[in-house]
């Protein structure tokens, strides 16, 4: 009897109830972590009327959560490759959750500062693994738009914060940052529970060597999914320990600079946009394009943009549809750069967020298809790091150019995008409906890339 590959194995085994609950659990996460990582931009003018801050001094503490987000990222995704993806997750969700918490109650700055590098923390760890080990439980036929639905409950996630921003700032005044605090860290509590009834990822298990477990997770994903289970022996690839350093191997070492360099860049103009946006709108705006209620306009917007860039990945491709997004992005940049009136002004705003979050969206499903199973944790970490290191850049940037005036800045930011869709125009693979890991070991093969 031939022997099969897991990505064969799941998909004969196909999409149904296990992999619905599992996007529900890891969705419920991903939404808690963009409350958390875009809290401070709503929070910070109740933070510093409360500390008697600036605005400017009070957005310090998403610069500490963006710090502990890239000790996060670069930790945990090479743990997760190390010691399993199930674990990990179960770890970090638990770190997000309590010192998200925690830090509603902090008695001074100082102690909020702490307390969201933990959190960031706990965050950047959770983030790139979720990815890692969704894809490895998709056929790859529906692996990019899965992964793009994941990625969608940022959205969901953005219009949450928003709107308990409003109702916060409406009933608690200087203090609405605590109880907006309160509020972003409870869905990740609840995801805590929720994640210990997921498998380790069968991947990951085959990889280790560990084939008869990998079998058990096959056999009940199947058994959910009413499908008969997998008779065939597992194709065991050759156990191999990823280092990070194999990301700049031969065979890799081009796609992995374009693609980091991707990450940094629109990480850079994306929370340097939304990180600064909503403390500007709520006090100064523009003509009607100000307040709570534009904001919460501005977050609905990215709904159409992740569905869309679901569509495209699974039609024209993931590098296509990558470029295409972050060139909208640019273009909505510009845009807003030029506008003089209110209504063009509010057309820019409503097309960044609508294009930002579908870059993202295929950025997340094309990183992590790049990479053999072995360095698929560690790569999305990496990338996630330097994600973070974009959200590190973001306030100095900005501090840079706020003489200037905010029109200087969003200028700034379109010209990172534009070289952002350019570095992944050059990337030499696509890898729509491929194996996971393929793309990577024909680059190390020399062979033509598919797409």
């Amino acid at each position: 009897m031939p022997a099969v590959t897991i990505d064969h194995a799941l998909g004969r085994i196909g999409v149904g109830p296990f992999q619905h609950r599992l996007l529900a659990i890891f969705g419920l996460v991903w939404a808690a972590d963009a409350m958390q990582v875009l809290a401070i931009g709503f929070a910070a003018p109740s933070l510093a009327a409360d500390f008697g801050l600036s605005i400017a001094e009070a957005v310090q503490a998403g610069t500490a959560f963006f710090l502990g987000m890239l000790l996060g990222a670069w930790g945990f995704g090479r743990l997760a490759d190390r010691i399993g993806r199930r674990r990990v997750l179960i770890v970090t969700v638990l770190v997000d959750a309590v010192f998200g918490l925690a830090s509603a109650f902090s008695p001074s700055f100082a102690t909020l500062l702490i307390l969201r590098l933990l959190t960031g923390i706990g965050v950047g760890g959770t983030l790139p693994v979720d990815y890692a080990m969704m894809a490895e439980f998709l056929p790859p036929e529906r692996r990019g738009r899965w992964l793009v639905a994941l990625e969608g409950f940022w959205a969901i996630g953005t219009v949450a914060v928003a709107l308990a921003a409003w109702a916060t700032d409406r009933w608690a005044g200087e203090q609405a940052w605590r109880w907006l605090f309160v509020l972003t860290a409870l869905p990740a509590l609840v995801g805590f529970w929720l994640r210990l009834w997921l498998p380790e990822s069968p991947h990951y298990l085959l990889r280790r060597g560990r084939v008869e477990q990998a079998r058990e997770v096959l056999d009940r994903i199947a058994r959910r999914n009413g499908r008969p289970p997998i008779r065939e022996p597992l194709l065991a690839p050759t156990a191999r320990r990823g280092r990070m350093r194999d990301l700049l191997s031969p065979g890799l070492r081009r796609r992995s600079l374009l693609i980091l360099s991707a990450w940094l860049l629109v990480s850079t103009a994306y929370y340097g946009v939304f990180v600064w946006l909503p403390g500007r709108l709520v006090s100064e705006g523009y003509g009607f394009v100000r307040g709570y209620g534009f904001l919460v306009l501005l977050a609905a917007a990215q709904v159409p943009g992740y569905a869309l860039a679901a569509v495209g990945i699974e039609t024209i491709g993931r590098r296509r549809t990558l470029v295409s997004f972050s060139s909208a992005s640019a273009a909505g940049c510009l845009l807003f750069v030029v506008a003089g009136e209110p209504l063009w002004i509010a057309a820019a705003l409503l097309t960044m967020s609508f294009a930002l979050l579908g870059t993202w969206g295929a950025l997340y499903a094309y990183t992590p298809e790049l990479y053999p199973t072995e360095l698929r944790a560690t790569g999305m970490g990496v990338a996630g790091a330097m994600a973070r290191v974009g959200g590190l850049m973001a306030p100095t940037a900005i501090a840079l150019l706020i003489g200037a005036g905010f029109e200087s800045m969003i200028g700034l930011f379109a010209a990172l995008l534009a070289i952002a869709a350019l570095a992944v125009g050059r990337i030499d693979v696509e890898t729509k409906g491929q194996p996971l890991g393929l793309g990577a070991r024909t680059g190390e093969a020399g062979l033509r890339p598919g797409g």
